[in-house]
């Protein structure tokens, strides 16, 4: 991987030269180093997404207060779980989101010893110019603001699919387009923009680096790493390509391959790519399965463990 892809992760990139050298002084001194025996940094939050089939969708007919998980209840949930963050997904929000709702997603999370790890919107920066494009963009930019007012410091984001009859390199073209465009919004606010491996034109590492290639090094720009999205014919070696470059995490506790071959996916393993890649930062369970309730304890007890 190119060296230069490093300067996303700013500190990082430091702390790993430095880890480096002071290795190397240590070993002529005859002392082991002690980088595996310092904290990971990593830490530990949850993702709303979680309870997909238990929230009202924005701009569903379902009342959002009516529905079986609202933000404010999942919120209490991370809490009871003795998670320090929550992450917020934009699909569960009130169709009309205001800043006294912002807000007061922030007073409660702060009042329950929460951080707000960050967000999540599912736009589509290779639609053709016009209208609907014109919408991707704004709503990109209006999330940059509601995570700015809730001290979310990163936004998960999509690249996007190529549109039915045009060709990927086009649709390469918008993607990059769209994300510079937002991100020159984004470092007025001091809010993170993380392209995520989310199929489209992001289904494998290659097609991931053409877009950071194009987009080029911006301070407020990286990875979202999932976990659980490669489907390649070894996921496992594809997540360690991105790692480099995560300034968030995503964990699914399932794994497929090119084959559609389900498995539960190896977290050790997992968190290891993270580690390896020196990431610092959060670890945030994407739960995807099914009795939700009832297994999600046990995988942040393993995650504790792991991180």
């Amino acid at each position: 991987m190119n060296s230069s892809r490093r300067t996303f992760l700013g500190l990082g990139a430091v702390s790993a030269a430095g880890n480096l050298a002071l290795t190397g002084s240590l070993a002529s001194a005859g002392v082991s180093s002690p980088k595996s025996a310092a904290p990971s940094g990593m830490k530990l939050s949850l993702a709303a997404y979680s309870f997909n089939r238990l929230f009202a969708r924005r701009g569903t007919p379902q009342q959002i207060e009516s529905a079986e998980m609202t933000l404010e209840k999942f919120i209490r949930y991370c809490a009871e779980q003795g998670l320090g963050a929550t992450e917020l997904t934009g699909y569960y929000f009130p169709q009309q989101v205001t800043t006294e709702y912002l807000l007061s997603l922030r007073r409660k999370t702060h009042r329950l010893g929460l951080d707000i790890s960050g967000t999540a919107i599912g736009n589509d920066f290779c639609v053709a110019p016009g209208e609907a494009r014109d919408r991707q963009l704004q709503e990109c930019r209006d999330w940059i603001d509601y995570a700015a007012v809730m001290g979310a410091p990163v936004i998960r984001i999509f690249a996007g699919k190529v549109p039915k009859g045009e060709s990927e390199k086009v649709a390469l073209k918008r993607c990059i387009e769209g994300i510079r465009q937002s991100l020159a919004y984004a470092a007025t606010r001091g809010v993170f923009l993380a392209l995520e491996n989310h199929g489209g034109i992001t289904a494998t590492p290659d097609q991931m680096m053409r877009i950071i290639d194009g987009v080029g090094d911006h301070p407020w720009f990286g990875v979202n790493f999932d976990s659980g999205n490669f489907r390649t014919d070894d996921p496992y070696r594809d997540l360690a390509r991105i790692a480099p470059l995560a300034i968030n995490a995503q964990i699914k506790v399932s794994i497929q391959d090119a084959e559609r071959n389900r498995q539960e996916a190896d977290l050790s393993r997992v968190i290891g790519i993270l580690r390896e890649a020196d990431y610092r930062g959060y670890v945030t369970l994407e739960f995807e399965e099914k009795n939700p309730l009832d297994e999600i304890p046990r995988y942040l007890d393993k995650l504790r463990d792991l991180i």
